[in-house]
């Protein structure tokens, strides 16, 4: 059909744009780029225009950027590109961020949550798990409860939705035991030093979210100035260490039961090193950003076996593929979501990510430099591919545009065509930074 149109080179052209994106964004409208007078402000020339009827396929088509892998494998791909490359130019240096960082004392810490009851695992050593087998690595018994009838999935629940308040709350404890270690107080401290961080939300196969961060000790303008001479990663992993005991959120009271949110006893805290890896004992740059960036694009349904979309009525969870554990945990959250006491947790909109509504990837202000500003370099570089005239000296751009949501996803004519069609040239690379940014 598209052969017999003539439409199927241009089609295929308008496909390749997408990188791979098996779920783009169909908008109808128009966009066109004036060159404007700085002096007078006078509308000139029409620099490009588009218009989505014109387009192969009659829409313009833009990619969905959704981060999980199971809705979009190339996409998830990009976001995971961007986050290596964010967290890599806050260890040493690029993107923006001064090359100094890479002197500063930072460490990779993993954050876990407490117990709920006893699950199914691999303990060290080769021995055997409480249930008297030895399972294998990808056995789908892993993280279960050893007895799903005890096991608090109450608490789980709970946890995973005030996980992000505990972290906070954790974030400024930091601040007040490096400025102790440091014989400061929390005002002078902000003149001496500042801690910037870049995490990652990870679940565990029980469900449970737990972080993987990278945190750092700069001067008093972040990676711009360097650390006071007391600032060591010595002192920097004792702090971490005193605030992740310290730091707890007080939770809802729930059938005469009080919550309290604590993180587990499982804490790792490790230096990170220029070095190439020291058999196997020492991280580095690379080895951290490559680990975080991984567990970028993983929500719940990549670990816990779950769902990757809303729900909007707890009888659909009948016709899901799901496991029982992940089953019971969605339940119990849409479950509590009833509660009045507990509407700000807006649990049952959540309930398909076991209650945890806060952003996988977040950092601070001053670790480096922001996904924003990754993804606007990808389009100026995109912009620059396509060859349109430039405004000319002494003349600025006006855009003038309109797009109307038209739908989603490919017809299956180009869904076919898209599936034949290789990366288009240059995308390989391109999805997450430009070539003049890249360090």
């Amino acid at each position: 059909m598209l052969a017999s149109l003539g439409t199927m080179p241009e089609l295929a052209h308008q496909l390749s744009g997408l990188g791979g994106c098996t779920h783009p964004v169909r908008l109808d409208g128009h966009r066109t780029e004036y060159a404007v007078d700085q002096t007078t402000g006078e509308i000139g020339r029409v620099l490009h225009h588009l218009d989505s009827s014109t387009l192969p396929s009659g829409q313009l088509l833009v990619r969905c950027n959704n981060r999980r892998a199971t809705r979009c494998a190339a996409c998830a791909e990009t976001y995971r590109r961007d986050t290596y490359h964010l967290i890599t130019a806050g260890l040493r240096g690029g993107k923006g961020t001064p090359e100094r960082v890479a002197v500063h004392p930072r460490v990779f810490a993993t954050f876990t949550a407490p117990s709920f009851g006893p699950v199914h695992n691999r303990p060290s050593g080769g021995r055997d798990c409480r249930c008297g087998a030895r399972h294998e690595e990808g056995d789908a018994v892993l993280g279960t409860p050893l007895d799903p009838e005890t096991y608090d999935y109450e608490a789980a629940v709970l946890w995973n939705a005030h996980a992000g308040a505990l972290w906070r709350r954790f974030s400024i404890y930091l601040r007040r035991e490096v400025a102790k270690r440091a014989g400061l107080t929390q005002r002078a401290f902000r003149d001496h030093a500042r801690i910037s961080f870049a995490k990652v939300a990870e679940y565990q196969k029980r469900g449970a979210v737990h972080f993987h961060a990278v945190i750092r000790l700069d001067g008093p303008e972040g990676g711009d100035s360097p650390p006071p001479a007391w600032a060591t990663a010595e002192l920097l992993t004792d702090a971490i260490r005193a605030a992740a005991t310290t730091a707890r959120v007080d939770g809802p009271m729930i059938d005469d039961q009080a919550h309290t949110f604590v993180f587990g006893r499982q804490l790792d805290v490790r230096p990170i090193r220029s070095a190439d890896f020291d058999d196997g004992q020492e991280l580095t740059e690379r080895a951290v950003a490559a680990y975080i960036a991984k567990y970028a694009t993983k929500g719940a349904e990549a670990t816990t076996g779950s769902l990757d979309r809303p729900i909007r009525f707890l009888a659909e969870l009948a016709q899901a593929r799901i496991t029982e554990h992940a089953r019971r945990m969605i339940r119990t959250a849409w479950t509590l979501g009833a509660r009045p006491e507990l509407s700000d947790l807006r649990l049952r909109a959540w309930a398909h990510m076991l209650g945890f509504r806060g952003h996988f990837s977040t950092k601070s202000r001053r670790y480096s430099t922001t996904l924003g500003a990754l993804r606007d370099a990808r389009a100026d570089w995109r912009r620059a591919q396509a060859a349109a005239p430039a405004p000319q000296d002494g003349e600025t751009t006006l855009v003038l545009a309109h797009w109307v949501f038209a739908g989603t996803g490919l017809s299956r004519a180009e869904a076919w065509l898209a599936a034949s069609l290789e990366p288009a040239p240059g995308t390989e690379g391109e999805p997450t930074w430009t070539p003049a940014a890249t360090s």
